[in-house]
């Protein structure tokens, strides 16, 4: 379907409305990339017989002419949506911009990729000082119309006419002040019909000119404000940080109005068809009786359970949906049931009921945190609703992160505050702070934040994201900031309604405690506890689900996956991933220790062969000690080890006191050392004596190393039976004569080493391709080299031009402005560093046919670049222990996707 309604608006370049309700159906679920994820499902619905309220989508193509076309709609567009009004006219009854019996529409937004809460919507639109007075008749509830008229003119002012929200509340929290109520709902038909009446001067004085009274004017001002809404801050923030394109463009669904707000056999409520938070087999999810559905979502009301279960559970008192209504519910579990069966997903749905009478408005494949996620995923595998290979595609693997890092200590003190909602799971600590701005700086200056707010808004994306954990005093467990941090991987507690935020005072009052900001709180977001202070933390168990899940991913992927580790913990962590050897241990990390440096720094400043020599012996043992205790961890496994890289400098002493120490260890004057250390500095260090030209130029270095390798393997091997795989990587090689060079002293110091230990042990000795020239001559180089393993850090800062240090002035522009499509050190520039590395990896194999093949940049752990590396043939990739598992998964998918 999608391909032929995409063809159909192609070859006349007219049609951008599609129907869908009353019996027809113009789309489906597969048009979301021509009708966005709303208006294809809507149509799904209404297609599988749903009560859903008429309507009809215009495309994301009509997005991309607005834009194109300076926020212009063509003449034709006119046309189409007035045959749109008519469809829903025709179902109705009732005709747009009758005094007498008005027909209402809302307006929404709808990209192909669900961003809860990142763009606009217009409801009751329609409504005017006529057909308020229509609307009032023909239901028979005066209070009804008029506050759908309160509702439509504040969503209109805030949305399209773009005024100042802040005065519409205020005088709406007037209006109940004045009367002593409590809720919105509490207003009288007199309160709603004056409270419209200062709504509307308030958008005279701050707009100049009256509230639209003509409904096409209004009409036309709500789709143009849902087409530019793709392009706020908010929603390109959103698209920044879940790697949406620009180009795709919204749709926009019009669609007559139901309403929520009719009286007490009327609702609204957004469920999921199971736990999204921990993926249980239940209905999860909230309604609110007279309300409509931004009251659920912008969390402005605390709304009810809609299962029994869920509110004893809660031990909330308000009833149930399940209790309060108990033949709609029956009737709307039944709608779950199918619609979680027609698109084998755990389904997000929107709903309203209006006298009675049940409405979808909205479903989607619902946004989950990573523990749901396994779990919905490995059950629907074993209920056989989807297959294996169909769960493994189901988990997004960046989102196991979630799980991989460490939980609350059950053991430790907690000062609780209060409870609210778990409304996202996990835990944090962090400084207290009141606003998005607050949370961005301070996270920027390394600081972990917790943000609190009254409630959140979309506006507040970006210090969601650069907090630790959310808390809100207001909304549900489906509110924007539940939803958005679950999305994100952060742990919310929402509805946490015993605090009291002062916002000017940057304080948080609970009973009579205060948390001034800065303070230290911890919120657990699987428990809904807020507590002072910092709470210490466990590792997590990766057993049930996660282990289901890695175990057929496992069975699936052709890559092999290896930790860069370097030190004992590193390893052992990675094991306990399922790492399978070590892809990259950087010994100068070792070299740092604080009890070696001062050898170190002996063995650099020495003016001779003899003074690093000497300095060296003192080495070798604590080196060798260091590969001993790596080589236990991956004992039978291959580990790649990298020789010494960076350039001496970083090495060398900067304090008084240092240079002191350093010249009695070696028995020599400061100022001679002080003379040595000012050769040694050098203008661009990053491409000046490092890596291979160390070992050219001082060759003991890597013998040493190479020594303490193979010592240590053989040591392994005798002790626990299972010989470690060293594989020794030559660094920075740019020609075939150097790794030759470098490779004739590793296998001297192998000889060596194999004839005074009476043994040998099997070791590959290859190189690190970092540089553009490397890659170029892979040829030659694996003439001599019998791996390679592409360091694709180093190598995207040489290919690039670019140094990774420095370009986070400079990169987020770029991506902004599509000169890149992701940030290239996070996920890999295929069309220029991958290219290099497709041509390296074909030159290798035609030298040395089976050349073993991996990379051990960051680029290991990430997903998109792991499926460059299937689609490469490369061997292996090597992530940071904590990225073991998504790279497992990522390899899986990528296996999945190479099949077709």
């Amino acid at each position: 379907m999608a391909s032929t309604l995409a063809e159909a608006s192609t070859a006349t370049d007219q049609r951008y409305v599609y129907r869908f309700g009353g019996g027809v159906s113009d789309g489906g679920k597969g048009d979301r990339n021509l009708l966005g994820g709303k208006g294809a499902n809507l149509a799904e619905m209404a297609s599988i017989g749903l009560p859903v309220p008429p309507g009809f989508t215009i495309s994301t193509e009509m997005c991309t002419r607005y834009y194109d076309e300076g926020g212009q709609f063509p003449p034709s567009l006119r046309d189409e949506v007035a045959a749109g009004i008519a469809h829903i006219e025709g179902v109705t009854g009732k005709m747009f911009g009758d005094a007498g019996d008005p027909l209402l529409v809302s307006v929404r937004s709808g990209a192909r990729a669900s961003m809860p809460g990142m763009m606009d919507t217009v409801l009751n639109l329609g409504l005017n000082d006529a057909t308020v007075e229509g609307l009032a008749a023909t239901s028979g509830d005066a209070r009804f119309a008029w506050d759908s008229y309160r509702r439509f003119i504040q969503m209109y002012s805030d949305v399209v006419l773009e005024l100042d929200h802040g005065g519409f509340e205020e005088a709406l929290e007037i209006a109940k002040e004045d009367n002593g109520y409590f809720l919105d709902t509490d207003l009288t038909t007199q309160d709603l019909r004056k409270l419209v009446a200062e709504y509307k001067a308030l958008v005279e004085q701050q707009w100049g000119k009256p509230f639209p009274q003509d409904v096409h004017d209004q009409l036309w001002g709500a789709v143009g404000a849902v087409f530019g809404s793709w392009q706020s801050e908010r929603a390109k923030v959103y698209r920044r940080l879940n790697d949406i394109p620009a180009a795709w463009g919204t749709a926009v669904n019009i669609q007559a109005m139901v309403f929520g707000n009719m009286g007490e056999t009327s609702a609204t409520g957004v469920a999921f068809t199971r736990d999204p938070a921990k993926g249980d087999r239940a209905y999860y999810g909230e309604f609110l009786i007279n309300a409509q559905g931004e009251d659920v979502v912008a969390g402005i009301r605390t709304p009810q359970y809609l299962t029994k279960a869920a509110k004893d559970a809660a031990g909330a008192k308000p009833a149930s949906m399940e209790e309060a209504m108990p033949e709609t519910f029956t009737e709307l579990a039944k709608v779950f049931d199918l619609l979680e069966t027609h698109y084998r997903d755990m389904q997000d749905i929107e709903f309203t009921v209006q006298q009675g009478k049940l409405w979808m408005l909205q479903t989607r494949s619902g946004k989950r945190t990573a523990k749901a996620a396994l779990k919905i995923a490995v059950e629907m595998a074993e209920e056989g609703l989807i297959t294996r290979e169909e769960a493994i595609a189901r988990v997004e693997p960046q989102a196991l992160d979630q799980l991989l890092h460490p939980t609350l200590d059950p053991k430790a003190t907690r000062d609780v505050l209060t409870k609210g909602l778990p409304a996202s799971p996990g835990a944090a600590s962090g400084a207290a702070v009141f606003d998005s701005d607050t949370a961005e700086k301070r996270a920027a200056a390394g600081d972990s934040v917790i943000l609190i707010r009254v409630e959140t808004s979309p506006e507040d994306i970006h210090g969601m994201h650069a907090a630790k954990g959310i808390l809100t005093a207001r909304g549900g467990m489906t509110s924007h900031a539940a939803v958005v941090a679950r999305g994100m991987g952060r742990p919310c507690v929402s509805g946490a309604g015993s605090i009291a935020i002062d916002a000017k005072a940057r304080v948080m009052r609970i009973g009579g405690r205060e948390i001034a900001e800065g303070e230290i709180v911890t919120i657990d977001g699987t428990t809904g506890e807020v507590m002072a202070g910092a709470v210490p933390t466990v590792q997590p168990e990766l057993s049930g689900d996660f282990g289901t899940l890695m175990g057929w991913a496992d069975e699936v992927r052709r890559l092999k996956v290896r930790a860069n580790a370097e030190t004992p913990l590193d390893a052992r962590v990675a094991r306990e991933f399922g790492a399978e050897g070590i892809g990259l241990c950087r010994t100068e990390h070792m070299f740092f220790d604080a009890e070696r440096i001062t050898n170190v720094r002996q063995m650099i400043l020495a003016e001779n062969e003899a003074g690093r020599r000497s300095a060296l012996e003192k080495l070798l043992p604590e080196q060798r000690s260091d590969f001993v205790q790596l080589f236990e961890v991956m004992a039978g496994l291959p580990v790649t080890i990298r020789l010494l890289d960076p350039p001496l400098h970083e090495f060398l002493p900067h304090q008084e006191a240092e240079f002191a120490e350093v010249a009695s260890a070696a028995g020599i004057d400061i100022d001679t050392l002080k003379r040595r250390a000012a050769e040694l500095h050098e203008f661009n260090p990053m491409l000046g004596h490092r890596g291979c030209r160390l070992g050219v130029t001082y060759p003991e270095i890597y013998e040493m190393q190479a020594r303490a390798i193979f010592e240590a393997a053989i040591e392994v091997a005798e002790k626990s039976g299972a010989a470690p795989i060293p594989e020794v990587m030559i660094p920075l090689v740019g020609t075939r004569r150097e790794l030759e060079l470098m490779k004739i002293v590793v296998d001297k110091a192998a000889q060596a080493v194999f004839a005074d230990k009476g043994r040998t042990i099997e070791y590959l000795v290859g190189t690190m391709i970092e540089l553009p020239r490397a890659a170029l001559m892979a040829g030659e180089i694996a003439e001599v080299g019998e791996f390679f393993s592409f360091g694709t850090n180093d190598l995207t800062q040489t290919t690039l031009g670019v140094s990774r240090d420095d370009a986070a002035r400079f990169l987020n522009t770029y991506v902004e402005q599509g000169i890149y499509a992701k940030d290239p050190f996070v996920s890999l520039d295929v069309e220029g560093v991958g290219q290099l590395i497709e041509l390296a990896a074909e030159r290798g194999r035609a030298s040395r046919p089976g050349i073993k093949l991996g990379i051990c940049g960051e680029h290991g752990g990430d997903p998109a670049s792991i499926a460059f590396c299937e689609r490469t043939g490369l061997d292996y990739v090597s992530a940071s222990p904590y990225r073991v598992p998504i790279a497992r998964l990522a390899a899986a998918q990528a296996a999945l996707a190479a099949k077709g």
